[in-house]
């Protein structure tokens, strides 16, 4: 290892690129962290040079380079930059700006002195002259804007190239909308730049002002490069330098882990295989309990625990991966991996956006409201195995109907991380198919992870607290959606309803019942009467009134499936406690679901309307959820 200091000409001088690896992040300094703060160090060096002070070197950090071999005698030098991507594409900005400025200012004559920094020369003995003749060669999400904004020879080309990015006036836009760093860059230092020379109020001339700042650019601004020999590990170096600093996500160092074993073929395997991964969708935080992960680190610990049967902790993702590879025969390989994981990639992301027609996208929007991601490595095996898609879809259905039957009953979800990893392992060891899943599944006993029965969940379903209770609103209105559909018939003008999630959930009798829905002995009861009931229900049978046993029955029954709908929000909010007239007539006028359509035929609502409500509601969940017995597609 090579510790040297060197002044931004030293650092450029020689026929030499400087290239960010794929693993890298994209380019993130901006002007409030880190450009202000920069200029302002430029400046106060230029401003002690005119004045005639002693100038001492700005220190901008290090840099860590890894030396690359050339396969033959074309090409310029080439080095991975394995730290300090910022400062070094940073320094390009500046020195790009400065071209501008010297141009504007009429002093091109020091003009070769900063393009020597900008350029490689001889480009008839570079492999690659487009990419080649650039000192610094950025990640791939950075390159169009970079090689635009590098390429340009004044701010009027830079408008013509960025057009979105100028208001009418020629400005730089500062409202609405977020411009290519390498543009916003530029321009920064330029108007800066511009703006300080022309200072007339200041000491100097043009003429000094501008020396003393290309003077200060070129060599008062020093950087410590640390090149890597032959035996020093760039890996190790890549994660002691970024692996503590809470800056990178694990999957950032999981695609080092994989590029840094790529070799030649890395471009083609980026392009072919790990581009994907890079589109906005995997980048998107998404939440499981007090964890808030970019979707891409969820998808591969789903990904290694689909290929492994193993549960992987998130939290150590990329220990866990690393152990995966080394482990697995066959996976050392950068394509071997990017092969697994675009393998079930694709299958991922119909899942957990439900998109498309596939079993496992279908899965996916029926699961979405049942917090199903202990499913999901399970769900991706299946997805990717040779069954058919009738026994795949039959797999999903038996998960759906575990999770559903589960919820309704009250039943804990506390174990089912254990649950589907055992299903998963069982069904990694064994033949795959839709019986055994469903034989397996079946099989469990115990409160933390048996499947309910029929008759449980029926009686579950029709006398169960559910809403408030055992059930969120998303949770019902999943189970409202499907009840609908499985209610149309072929005759139905819409055999899908519409989306159901703008629609409220409504207590058909209120909660607040009390001033319109008299008892069914037709005696009226107040809120603190219902109150005191509540208090009394522990005190023992036998020992209740009348009247309190009939609120307490109404209370229980208020909350019960029987008694619950979906209607829009604003037929909602205007008749929340209202009498049941009322309620039904605005259903007549406002609702086309198969759900109300009973209602409107009921001349009262009372706890045997609910009861039988429950139930035949109960009959259609019983054909949407089967039994752990039922076989479901023929």
């Amino acid at each position: 290892m090579d510790s040297r200091t060197f002044t931004v000409q030293q650092i450029y001088q020689d026929r030499r690129q400087y290239r960010v690896p794929f693993y890298q992040r994209p380019y993130v300094w901006n002007r409030n962290n880190q450009w202000g703060r920069l200029w302002e160090d430029i400046q106060d060096k230029a401003e002690t040079q005119i004045q005639g002070g002693k100038s001492v070197p700005h220190f901008m950090g290090a840099v860590v380079l890894e030396p690359q071999k050339k396969a033959g005698l074309l090409g310029v030098e080439r080095h991975h930059i394995i730290d300090g991507q910022q400062r070094l594409t940073t320094l390009q900005y500046v020195l790009k700006a400065l071209t501008h400025t010297l141009r504007v200012v009429q002093k091109e004559r020091m003009l070769p002195l900063v393009e020597t920094c900008l350029g490689n020369a001889n480009p008839e003995t570079m492999e690659n002259e487009s990419v080649e003749r650039f000192k610094v060669w950025p990640t791939f999400r950075d390159r169009d804007q970079y090689e635009l904004a590098m390429t340009s020879s004044s701010p009027e080309e830079l408008l013509q190239r960025f057009p979105a990015s100028y208001t009418q006036s020629g400005k730089l836009r500062k409202i609405g909308i977020n411009h290519p760093p390498a543009l916003e860059a530029i321009v920064f230092f330029h108007e800066s730049m511009l703006d300080w020379i022309n200072d007339i109020s200041s000491d100097g001339d043009v003429s000094s002002r501008t020396e003393a700042l290309v003077s200060v650019v070129l060599t008062n601004l020093s950087i410590v490069c640390i090149s890597l020999g032959e035996d020093d590990d760039a890996q190790v170096i890549f994660e002691t330098l970024n692996g503590h600093g809470a800056e990178l996500h694990a999957t950032d160092l999981i695609r080092n882990f994989i590029f840094m074993r790529a070799g030649t073929d890395a471009d083609d395997l980026y392009n072919y295989l790990w581009r994907q991964f890079e589109a906005p969708i995997w980048s998107e935080l998404q939440s499981r309990g007090r964890l808030n992960r970019p979707r891409l680190e969820w998808f591969v610990q789903t990904a290694v625990q689909a290929q492994t049967g193993e549960e992987i902790d998130i939290g150590r993702l990329y220990v866990e991966y690393r152990r995966f590879v080394d482990n697995t025969a066959g996976l050392h390989g950068a394509g071997a991996q990017l092969k697994m994981l675009d393998r079930f990639g694709e299958h991922y992301k119909k899942l957990v956006t439900g998109t498309g027609d596939a079993p496992i996208a279908t899965f996916g929007r029926r699961a979405a409201a049942w917090d199903a991601s202990p499913t999901h490595a399970l769900a991706l095996r299946v997805a990717v195995s040779d069954l058919a898609p009738k026994e795949q879809t039959n797999i999903f259905i038996y998960i759906e109907s575990y999770l559903v039957r589960r919820a309704v009953c009250g039943l804990s979800r506390k174990n089912y991380n254990k649950v589907f990893s055992q299903q998963l392992k069982r069904l990694i060891d064994s033949d795959l198919t839709a019986e055994s899943f469903r034989s397996n599944l079946a099989s469990l006993t115990g409160e933390a992870s048996r499947w309910p029965s029929d008759e449980e969940f029926r009686r579950h379903w029709v006398n169960g607290a559910v809403y408030p209770g055992r059930l969120d609103a998303a949770k019902l209105r999943a189970v409202f959606y499907h009840v609908e559909t499985v209610m149309r018939s072929v005759r139905t003008e819409e055999p899908l309803p519409l989306a159901l999630d703008v629609l409220d959930i409504d207590h058909i009798m209120p909660q607040s019942w009390y001033a319109y829905w008299p008892l069914p002995s037709g005696a009226s009861a107040s809120s603190e009467e219902a109150g005191l009931a509540d208090l009394m229900r522990f005190v023992g049978e036998g020992t209740l009134d009348a009247k309190t046993e009939a609120i307490l029955q109404r209370q229980d029954a208020i909350r019960t499936m029987g008694n619950l709908t979906i209607v829009h929000y604003g037929v909602n909010r205007s008749l929340q406690n209202r009498p049941f007239e009322e309620k039904r007539n605005a259903l007549f006028n406002h609702s086309n679901l198969q759900l109300n359509r009973n209602l409107m035929q009921c001349s009262t609502w009372g706890e045997d309307e609910i009861n039988k409500r429950g139930e035949a509601l109960a009959a259609f969940a019983l054909q949407i959820w089967p039994s752990p017995m039922q076989i479901t597609v023929e």
